[in-house]
């Protein structure tokens, strides 16, 4: 999950596990890189950004509980598949540590746009903006449009560093558009054509 929760490291935080993810940019390969100059970038924007494992963080353990009652079941990788950012934390599902640095860097750049959500709307905002308009779940606008702007950078990095190919794969799409249409949000905007059109548009403005 994104956004107030979740939804894919740095100068680390007290008790972050940051360095685990960028053991292969201490030793200073160039396919590390991106994830190292990454890492010093989200450092400076947000000094007090930390990285805990969710398996380490009863907080965790108690939303995969509510998640899963909540959503009959239908939320059921929380701990293993989602990353979550509540304040400036970072909780990060198992696997992490072996998650490539590209890849790291397109989680943390989705991520990093929550973090600048929270920041321009305050913590009490960000989560009445996921929870309340229009409903918690099967017509949750304020978190649609939360996890639209997350996403269109998902896009934007994936492109950047991955290829137009990459954010054009198919498997991205519909892994995205499930997101939006599916319990692991809540059905949080159901309207499969909604969000494929939005994608689309994503992806033109990115060829542009």
């Amino acid at each position: 999950m994104s956004g107030i929760f979740r939804k894919s490291v740095l100068q680390p935080g007290p008790g972050s596990k940051a360095d685990d993810c960028d053991a292969g940019a201490a030793e200073g390969s160039a396919s590390s890189a991106p994830l190292a100059a990454f890492m010093a970038e989200l450092a400076r924007e947000f000094p007090n950004f930390r990285i805990v494992p969710k398996d380490e963080s009863p907080l965790s353990k108690a939303i995969d509980v509510a998640l899963k009652i909540l959503t009959l079941g239908g939320q059921r990788h929380y701990m293993t598949h989602y990353h979550t950012v509540i304040g400036d934390t970072l909780y990060v599902p198992t696997g992490w540590t072996h998650t490539d640095d590209v890849d790291c860097v397109i989680t943390l750049r989705h991520e990093r746009i929550h973090l600048r959500q929270r920041r321009r709307y305050t913590l009490p905002g960000m989560a009445f903006l996921y929870f309340i308009p229009f409903f918690p779940l099967g017509l949750a606008y304020g978190r649609a449009r939360i996890e639209w702007e997350a996403y269109t950078e998902t896009l934007r990095a994936t492109a950047e560093l991955k290829g137009m190919d990459a954010a054009h794969s198919p498997a991205l799409r519909r892994r995205i558009v499930q997101q939006f249409t599916g319990p692991a949000y809540g059905w949080m905007w159901p309207f499969r054509a909604v969000v494929e059109r939005w994608f689309d548009e994503a992806l033109h403005d990115l060829e542009e």
